[in-house]
């Protein structure tokens, strides 16, 4: 039985709320936009690649990318958008990596097909740079072992599970989230805390995510529990043997 640590720090939970906030930039056709790509904010690239994560956290599990849908609906250009599509963003751990890649796919695309710089955008139908400003806020909510990690997992609203699993990670850069930091470094759940850090949370729901973590943490508690195998009734009778 590996019973369950206590930890001398109790993790914190915490909260955000996002606000999007116009920049007033716009691009019209691809060179436009990859330029302002490249130097916009972390913030505005945050929010084009998980908008629709942050305000539909109970529908689709696959958040789409603004980049993408835009190339494709308004300037056709259906070849760079799947690309764009395909990009996996669990793979990138900063917005920089991310912003990179997309640059990447965009630059190389220009370089085949040249002609996609002379398609502009319609009046009105302009890609319009959105930011996302964030504010953090911290719960009453803290726990100090992973029985009471689990209990405040089913309480805590959807957005705390977003903080702690995607803009810890991503946005403000800790290499993974927060919750699989602490069982690692706090707890000495090693084991647990791989099992979390190789979930794609972008393949689940929010509440779906919610779930898949408790059940986790759950069959952690469980074995935890379990007693070892008696060893002398594992033993076989000696008198049996020399008979």
């Amino acid at each position: 039985m590996n019973a369950l640590n206590k930890a001398k720090e109790p993790f914190k939970f915490y909260t955000q709320l996002h606000i999007p906030e116009l920049t007033g930039l716009k691009a019209a056709n691809l060179q436009e936009l990859l330029d302002l790509i490249k130097t916009v904010p972390c913030s505005v690239i945050y929010y084009h690649t998980h908008r629709f994560l942050q305000q539909h956290q109970y529908l689709s599990p696959e958040p789409p990318n603004d980049f993408a849908y835009w190339i494709t609906g308004i300037l056709g250009e259906e070849e760079l958008g799947e690309e764009l599509f395909s990009i996996d963003t669990i793979q990138y751990t900063t917005i920089r990596e991310l912003r990179d890649e997309i640059v990447r796919f965009i630059e190389n695309y220009v370089v085949k097909h040249p002609r996609s710089l002379q398609k502009f955008a319609a009046t009105g139908e302009e890609f319009h740079f959105v930011k996302s400003v964030s504010f953090v806020f911290q719960t009453p909510y803290t726990a100090s072992d992973l029985k009471e990690f689990q209990a405040v997992l089913q309480r805590v609203t959807i957005n705390s599970i977003y903080f702690h699993m995607f803009e810890s990670r991503l946005r403000i850069g800790r290499g993974t989230n927060d919750f699989s930091n602490w069982f690692d470094d706090i707890l000495s759940e090693k084991k647990l805390a791989n099992k979390i850090a190789s979930l794609d949370p972008y393949t689940h729901t929010m509440e779906n995510l919610r779930n898949t973590l408790i059940k986790l943490i759950e069959k952690r508690i469980i074995e935890s529990q379990e007693k070892p195998p008696d060893i002398k009734t594992a033993l076989p009778d000696p008198n049996k043997l020399e008979e």
